[in-house]
C-alpha cells in the first residue's frame, strides 16, 4: 500500500548542497495540519534507509537528509563532526519552513539529533534515539583507525572495496549476517543508492575519511558531553530505543545491558523501551523492525 508520495530535493549548506528526501503522506483530509518528522539516518547509511518506516507514520510529512560524506551528499567537503551535521539539519528545516518537529535518529544519527537538539533546542519538539546517541563502551587510549575499526568493524572495511556490479552488491550484502530472512526490494534500493562509480567498478558512496572524522567526534570531541549534559532535563522530552542484537546480528549489540543501564541511570530523565529479536540494521531496514518501530514512533509522536 502506497502511503507517501516522495521527492527530493539539494539544500544549501556549508560547503555546497545536501540531498534530502522528503515523503509527503496521501491520505489526507483538505485543510488538515500535517506534521512534519526529521529523521537522520547512521553512519554508513543514507535517506532511503526509511522507507519501511515512513509507510508506519501515514499521517507525517517525513523529512530525511543525506548527511555530509554520505549518499548523494558524499562529495560535500568537510568539516564533518557532531556540530557541523546539526548545523546541516537545521538548514534543512529552513528549506522546508519547519520551525519545529520531532526528531528520529538512528545509529549515528541519534548522536547528531542529540547534538541538534543542544545547538538549536526550538527546532526539536522530541528525540527518538534508535540504537544510538548515547555514549557507546568504546575503549579507551585507541588510535583513530583503532577505534573506527573497534567500532564499526568490517562496516569500515566495506568502505575501501570495490564492486563490479549492482548485482556484486547485493550478493555481498546476502551473505551479511544482518540481513538472514531480511531481504526485500526496498533493501534492494537502498544498496543500490549506495554506490557511486570508481572507474570501472562501484564502490560505496561514504565517505571512510568522512565516516572516522565522525567516529572520532562522537565518542572523544566536545559536542556530545556538553549536550548529554542537558538531555531530557532542560530540552525536549528523549526516549531511547534499543534493540538486542548489534551489526553483524550478534549479542550483545552496541548496547550491552549493564553499560545502558548506567548510560540510563546517568540520565535519569530519559525514558527507554525496548524491541525484541531485532538486530541494528533490521530495526529500520527490515519491514518486522520498520512495524514494531513504527508502533513506538506512532505512540510517542501522537499519530
Amino acid at each position: 500500500m502506497i502511503t507517501h508520495k516522495y521527492h527530493t530535493l539539494d539544500v544549501p549548506v556549508a560547503g555546497g548542497q545536501i540531498r534530502v528526501g522528503v515523503w509527503d503522506p496521501i491520505a489526507i483530509t483538505e485543510g488538515a495540519q500535517v506534521p512534519s518528522v526529521l529523521a537522520v539516518h547512521g553512519i554508513t547509511s543514507s535517506h532511503l534507509a526509511w522507507p519501511l518506516v515512513v509507510a508506519e507514520l501515514p499521517g507525517a510529512r517525513v523529512i530525511a537528509p543525506d548527511l555530509r560524506g554520505r549518499g548523494s551528499s558524499n562529495a560535500l567537503p568537510g568539516p564533518a563532526g557532531l556540530r557541523a551535521h546539526a548545523a546541516d539539519l537545521v538548514a534543512v528545516l529552513d528549506a522546508l519552513d519547519v520551525d519545529s518537529a520531532p526528531v528520529v535518529g538512528h545509529s549515528m544519527g541519534g548522536f547528531v539529533a542529540v547534538a541538534l537538539a543542544h545547538a538549536a533546542p526550538e527546532r526539536v519538539a522530541r528525540l527518538v534515539l534508535v540504537d544510538g546517541g548515547l555514549p557507546l563502551d568504546a575503549p579507551a587510549g585507541l588510535s583513530p583507525e583503532q577505534l573506527v575499526a573497534a567500532i564499526l568493524g568490517p562496516t569500515a572495511e566495506r568502505l575501501s572495496m570495490r564492486f563490479a556490479s549492482v548485482a556484486a552488491y547485493f550478493d555481498f550484502w546476502r551473505d551479511h549476517p544482518a540481513f538472514a530472512g531480511a531481504w526485500s526490494p526496498e533493501l534492494e534500493t537502498y544498496l543500490a543508492y549506495d554506490l557511486v562509480p570508481a572507474g570501472s567498478e562501484l564502490r560505496p558512496a561514504t565517505s571512510l575519511a568522512t565516516v572516522t572524522e565522525d567516529t572520532i567526534d562522537m565518542n572523544s570531541g566536545s559536542a556530545l558531553p556538553a549536550a548529554l549534559a542537558t538531555l531530557g532535563v532542560s530540552g525536549p522530552p528523549v526516549l531511547f530505543v534499543s534493540v538486542p542484537r548489534g551489526l553483524r546480528d550478534e549479542t550483545p549489540g552496541l548496547y550491552a545491558p549493564a553499560h545502558l543501564e548506567r548510560m540510563l541511570g546517568a540520565h535519569p530523565a530519559i525514558r527507554h523501551v525496548r524491541l525484541g529479536d531485532l538486530n541494528h540494521y533490521t530495526v529500520v531496514l527490515a519491514a518486522e523492525g520498520a512495524r514494531a518501530l513504527g508502533e513506538v514512533l506512532r505512540a510517542e509522536l501522537g499519530e
